[in-house]
């Protein structure tokens, strides 16, 4: 009895200790970094020349309201970036890659929520293609080069999240997709060091959680060869 306290005593340090330093804003910078510091940004008219902007979902979720209005997520700057690449004159599409998850009740896909952001953003809807079945990152990079090969486009400037970008952009191009990286969402900074960013911060602590849930993805894809 006494062997199980101790042990049981150990895991809550432990536990605590995880939490404790996982919960620092610079600790929970690093790790973002780390992610994010392979894809520096750039502005959308120094990006090169392609065929199309694809545009992975995960920035809104379809509304139930009446208006219809889509409600926008974290990462709806890949939204604005698209836009921002496609006023650029970098590329003459868009294809929007984003279905439903198993559990979302919605009748319309994120692919067409974010449509709708762009028209109002200025593209032309002539111009935006919609890929609606995917639910993974695998399945986006699956279902738009399809896509792709169907409507005759090759080279592509890939819209993500910094955060997301090493495991997209690995994905497409392990499928033989020519896929060019335009990360944005950016989310960790360099600058000078404050007190506060070394005392727990529950948001620190979610910002940690979403980078180490971005590494096991891609230790996942890496070990199902889908990267």
């Amino acid at each position: 009895m006494l062997r199980w306290r101790w042990i049981a005593k150990l895991a809550a340090m432990l536990g605590a200790l995880w939490i404790g330093v996982f919960s620092l804003p610079v600790v929970a910078d690093q790790l973002r970094l780390s992610l994010e510091g392979h894809f520096p940004e750039q502005p959308a008219g120094q990006l090169p020349q392609a065929d199309a902007v694809v545009v992975l979902g995960g920035a809104v979720q379809p509304s139930m309201a009446a208006a219809g209005y889509p409600n926008l997520g974290a990462a709806v700057d890949r939204v604005w970036h698209a836009a921002r690449i496609y006023h650029a004159g970098r590329a003459q599409r868009v294809i929007v890659s984003g279905g439903n998850l198993p559990w979302d009740g919605s009748a319309i896909s994120e692919a067409a929520s974010i449509r709708s952001l762009l028209v109002e953003l200025g593209v032309p809807e002539g111009a935006i293609v919609l890929e609606q079945q995917s639910r993974t990152t695998r399945e986006n990079a699956l279902f738009t080069k399809e896509l792709l090969e169907a409507v005759g486009l090759k080279r592509v400037l890939l819209v993500s999240s910094a955060l997301h970008m090493r495991r997209a952009l690995g994905t497409f191009r392990a499928l033989g997709v020519d896929a060019l990286p335009a990360p944005t969402d950016f989310e960790a900074t360099r600058r000078d060091r404050q007190v506060l960013d070394w005392l727990p911060d529950a948001e620190a602590l979610a910002a940690s959680s979403r980078a180490l849930k971005e590494y096991l993805g891609y230790l996942v894809y890496r070990w199902r060869g889908w990267i």
